[in-house]
């Protein structure tokens, strides 16, 4: 018998297609807003710095909010621990000790590190509601703890008096550069972590902790690791938006408000998403600037957009987006493309 040998068969050629026309647009566009971002003392007012500033407090701290509930199923309401704690530490280091404000902003970024470690083995035994509510008692803990501390001056609160021997520009310029590397910390670190094989690790954790365990993912792990790098971007918020204002006390620095921002963001634009952070955010930003002198009727219209939301638009605005055009500003899937078609 004459035995044939056949060479053997090579696979079709297929590439992997990890960025999209959209994409590349948006990143085009991201860039730009990053280097207008930092002229911002050449080409803005100072008040519109103020009011860009904030906006940029609520992107970065929704993104945060994003990545705990979204992908780590952490729902927390007591971010502004952490908001609060990098504060305070900012003062006592820039105003008590006498270091560089502008230093002492990257230092303040320690003390959230520090804490989250063992708040996060205190937490995690938690499940579910009593997570959240457990988040919640950290954060007026904090607030009970700044308001009778006296190295912060107690109740009464502290003041950024150093910020006086700065010029009105500087201080602008320094806002400016700050308000940029915080997007591109807390945004540009969440799409590259998204990007690299943790995000596989993340998206899998999302949709089913259980079966991604199963697959080898370490799911007690990544949940420690997302919730120390959200208090982390929580902390340099929170030391970038007091540091603009000079002023911090106890109600201010751990206000629940915050919590509520980042989760009507976050639910309001998509969660899960980084778009759905930006579209989240734009429409808060303009909401409060427009009708937030309505008080507490403002308030309820907010809570009732979330709860409708959550009821009949799970995905947010940018879910319903991306279900009529396939078109990401941050796309992190992998797509097979042959060559041949």
């Amino acid at each position: 018998m004459t035995v044939i040998s056949q060479a053997p068969v090579e696979p079709p050629a297929v590439t992997v297609r990890r960025q999209t026309p959209s994409g590349r647009i948006a990143m085009t566009l991201a860039v730009l807003g990053l280097i207008a971002l930092a002229a911002m003392p050449w080409w803005a007012s100072t008040g519109t710095i103020r009011s860009v500033l904030v906006l940029c407090c609520y992107i970065a701290v929704a993104q945060m909010w994003n990545l705990l509930a979204g992908y780590a199923g952490l729902v927390s309401v007591g971010q502004q621990a952490f908001m609060g704690a990098a504060g305070y530490a900012l003062f006592v280091f820039a105003q008590t000790l006498g270091i560089n404000p502008f230093v002492a902003v990257f230092l303040s970024l320690l003390v959230p590190a520090i804490l989250a470690v063992p708040l996060y083995f205190l937490l995690h035994r938690l499940d579910g509601p009593y997570f959240s509510i457990g988040t919640w008692v950290v954060a007026e803990v904090f607030r009970l703890v700044a308001s009778n501390l006296p190295l912060v001056n107690s109740g009464a609160g502290m003041s950024l008096r150093v910020m006086s021997q700065y010029s009105a520009f500087e201080r602008n310029v320094a806002m400016s550069f700050l308000c940029a590397l915080m997007l591109l910390v807390t945004l540009g670190g969440s799409y590259w972590l998204l990007r690299s094989r943790f995000g596989l690790a993340l998206i899998a954790m999302r949709d089913n902790p259980v079966a991604a365990a199963s697959q080898g993912v370490n799911v007690a792990k990544l949940r420690f690791l997302i919730y120390v790098a959200a208090a982390v971007g929580c902390g340099l918020a929170g030391a970038v938006y007091f540091m603009a204002q000079l002023r911090i006390n106890p109600p201010s620095a751990f206000d629940p408000m915050w919590a509520n921002v980042a989760i009507f963001i976050v639910m309001i634009g998509g969660i899960g998403s980084i778009e759905g952070v930006l579209i989240g955010s734009l429409i808060f930003f303009i909401a409060d600037r427009w009708f937030g002198e309505y008080g507490a009727t403002y308030f309820v219209v907010l809570g009732l957009m979330t709860l409708l939301v959550a009821l009949y638009a799970r995905t947010g605005i940018w879910g319903m987006i991306s279900k009529r055009w396939d078109a990401p500003w941050f796309p992190i899937r992998r797509t097979l493309v042959d060559p041949d078609r």
